[in-house]
Parts: structure tokens; sequence; C-alpha cells
């Protein structure tokens, strides 16, 4: 998972904590502040009903007849008694709030009430106030609606400005993962250039990484030196031995037996010889020593391999099926190319069977060709297909004539004129190519 996504992940999970916390919370006390409410609202009314009396005679509500006065709105939420009362000694100031149930017009309903003693022009009155309860049930649901909206806006909210803090605050990270580390084939393509970032931390680790790719990036072309001056080096002393050797062949007095194991000799020496060219090859190749200036034409080179092998198919009577259907021309090294698919086809041909056939077939896919090989050979063991590339690895191990380096100058010579191959392989059916080539 990436960093980022940690980071989101972590802030939803504590975005939710919180919220359920707030839940909790205002479950505990969402009845109370309704209740609070409620209380504020009545007494604001029995303010306004007390400034009223003391403007207005009294008698105005209670007749000499009746002794008390009721009113209440139609849908019996709300009611208001004043009503005359015997002296009380204790009165208070702001009155008493209880919950009762009232019977109006034969309706039973549960009340909040706020009962309020008072004197007036030397007469002691009682002025209740009732609210229906069901208004707090009513307050309730729409303070959890409002809250509950207002607590997803800032989740959601806080979600948003989190993930697009925590992306800016890695994207040098990426931007070191990207520049420092991925799409890189080979040291000589490491980049070095600053990254820019205010962050301690991401400036240490990218100083790191540029000290890390320079060190491999020496060792790299150390290594690469070493190998290619060796291979040319090697090359005088097996040129030196092959001629001495073959002098040695001229002597009148030679038996039968020295001649024998001097053909073994040079067979030895040419084989290596292969091999250090092989070396060689490869070194030149990674080196970039090669110009990709020539216009190739697919078809044609095909048709000249095919002339080149055609004396190896007609020893194992294998049948070549060419079915090109483009006209393919791309820009690179025509020898290095013609030594890829040369070592492809031999291979074909080598690990193929008696009366065999191989296919060369092409197509367009994603707007890149596609050039496939296939043969109808033994195979390739799955284990094998992940190192066979390797240098030194053989397809098949018990083969003398083969020294594991003609899919490595394979591989090479793909990737230096940025060709991607696929390899498709089933033991005892066949082994397939794929290569596709840049757009």
């Amino acid at each position: 998972m990436r960093l980022q996504a940690k980071f989101a992940l972590y802030n939803i999970l504590t975005k939710i904590a919180i919220i359920l916390s707030v839940y909790i919370l205002f479950e505990l006390t969402v009845e109370r502040v309704a209740y609070n409410h409620l209380d504020a609202r009545i007494l604001q009314k029995k303010e306004l009903i007390m400034s009223k009396l003391s403007s207005k005679s009294i008698s105005e509500y209670i007749s000499e007849q009746d002794t008390d006065f009721a009113s209440y709105n139609i849908l019996k939420e709300e009611y208001i008694l004043l009503k005359v009362i015997p002296p009380v000694k204790e009165q208070t100031t702001v009155g008493n709030f209880s919950d009762e149930q009232r019977i109006i017009e034969n309706q039973t309903s549960n009340y909040r009430i706020l009962t309020y003693d008072f004197d007036f022009q030397g007469q002691q009155y009682q002025l209740e106030i009732g609210e229906s309860l069901a208004s707090i049930k009513q307050f309730q649901t729409s303070l959890r609606t409002y809250t509950t909206i207002v607590l997803c806006v800032a989740v959601l909210l806080s979600l948003l400005t989190d993930f697009l803090f925590t992306g800016f605050l890695l994207r040098p990270l990426s931007s070191i993962i990207n520049k420092r580390l991925e799409n890189v084939n080979d040291p000589s393509h490491f980049n070095y250039e600053m990254i820019k970032t205010s962050t301690t931390d991401f400036q240490h680790l990218d100083n790191q990484l540029k000290d890390m790719l320079k060190r491999i990036s020496h060792s790299f072309f150390t290594q690469k030196e070493f190998i290619a001056n060796v291979s040319h080096e090697l090359l005088t002393p097996i040129s030196i031995l092959k001629t001495r050797f073959e002098n040695l062949l001229n002597e009148e007095d030679i038996n039968e037996e020295m001649q024998n194991q001097i053909y073994s000799s040079l067979n030895t020496l040419h084989w290596l010889k292969n091999i250090v060219n092989s070396l060689l090859l490869i070194s030149k190749i990674e080196n970039e020593q090669f110009e990709q200036n020539e216009e190739i034409d697919l078809d044609k080179l095909l048709e000249k391999i095919y002339e080149d092998v055609e004396h190896r198919l007609e020893e194992k009577s294998i049948r070549v099926q060419l079915n090109l259907q483009h006209q393919y021309h791309f820009y690179g090294n025509a020898s290095l190319i013609r030594t890829m698919l040369f070592n492809v086809i031999t291979n074909a041909i080598k690990y193929n069977k008696q009366e065999g056939t191989i296919t060369i077939t092409d197509d367009f896919e994603n707007g890149h060709y596609q050039l496939t090989i296939s043969d109808t050979g033994i195979g390739i063991d799955p284990k094998k297909l992940k190192v066979i590339f390797n240098r030194f690895e053989k397809l098949d191990s018990t083969s003398e004539n083969s020294h594991g380096l003609g899919l490595s100058i394979v591989q090479s010579v793909a990737n230096f004129h940025k060709i991607k191959i696929d390899i498709n392989s089933v033991s005892q059916v066949g082994t397939s190519f794929i290569f596709h080539f840049p757009s």
C-alpha cells in the first residue's frame, strides 16, 4: 500500500472514531439540551405574558364569574392557564418546571409545564404554561439531523484537505522514486537532478540515494570496462595458440593421436573465442558503442537470415512459414538486429523436433509493431524462463555446443533498441518469442 493511501486510511479511521465519540456524547446530552431549550422558550413566553398583564387589567382575562382562563392552540401542542388561587406564603421568582399529563378537550397529552405564582392588584394568581413534549422529539430529530450533516460535511472536507495536503507533502518522495528508481534499466540512465523539497528527511533520503547510485554506477562501469578489456586481451593469446596448433598440424612427423589432440584443442580455442567475442559484443552494446541510424526492413532481413540457415533447416527437415502482413521499417543497427533475430531462429532450429515447423508472424497491437517467432520444439523448463536471459544460462544443460550467451545478446540488443520481449513456452509443444517494437 502506498504511503499516501496509508495516510488517507489513518485519517478515515480517526475521523470515524471522532464521529462515533461525538455521536455517543450527543446521545447522552441531546435530551438535556432539548429540555433546556424548551424551558428557555417557555420562560420567554412567561415574560411576555407577564409584561402584558402589567399593562392591562387582569379582568380582561378572568371575569368576575370565572376563576380560570385557559388558552390553547388548535393542535393542542401548547396551552396557557391562568387561575385565581388562595394566598401562598412562598413564591418563586422563576417558577417550577414539571412533566405532567393534561386532558384538553378529552385528549390526554404529555406536557412540559411551568407553574408560576404571582400577586396582581392584591389577588393571588397561578400561571401555567405548558408545551407538548412531542416538540422535544422534534427538536431532538432536527438537532440530530443537523449535527449529522455538519459532522459528515466536516469529515469530508477534512478528508479532502488531508488527502490534498499529504499528496503535496509526499510529492517529493514520489519524484525521488520516479527519477531515482523507476524505469532505470542501467546506470548510464541514472538521474542525478536535484529534487525540490523543503522537507529535511526527503532531502537526506535524496542525497543518500544519489550517493548510492553514483557508487553503483562507478562499480557497473568499472566492471564493464574490466570485462571489455579482459575479453579484448584474451583474443591475442587465443590467436597465438590457434596459429601454433595449426603450424603443428603441418609437421610431417606428427602421429594420428597427436593430430586428434590438436584438433580437439583447436575446437576448444574456437569455443573460447566465441565466448570472448560474445562478451565483447555485449559489453559494446551496453556501453552504447553502436549507432542506430540505419533504416531496417524486417521483411528483407528475415529473408537473408533464412538463406543463411537454410542448410541447417534441411538437416532436420524443418519447414519455415514466413507470414508477414506488414512492411515494417524502423531505424536502428541492422547488424545487431540481425544478430538478435539470428540467435532466436537458430535456437528454434536447434531445439526443434525433426520435421518440425518455425512460424514467423507479425501484427500491430496498441500502436506497436509485434513480431512473433514460434517453433514446435521441446519447449523451455518453466523454472528457466525467469533466468533465460542470464549470462551463461543454457537452455539445455547437456548441450556442449552452447556457451549460454546467445539469449543474453538477444536481450542486450533488445534493450539497446527499446524492444520488449515476451516468451511463451509449453513443454513438448513449442516456444514463442514475441518482440514488441517501440512506436
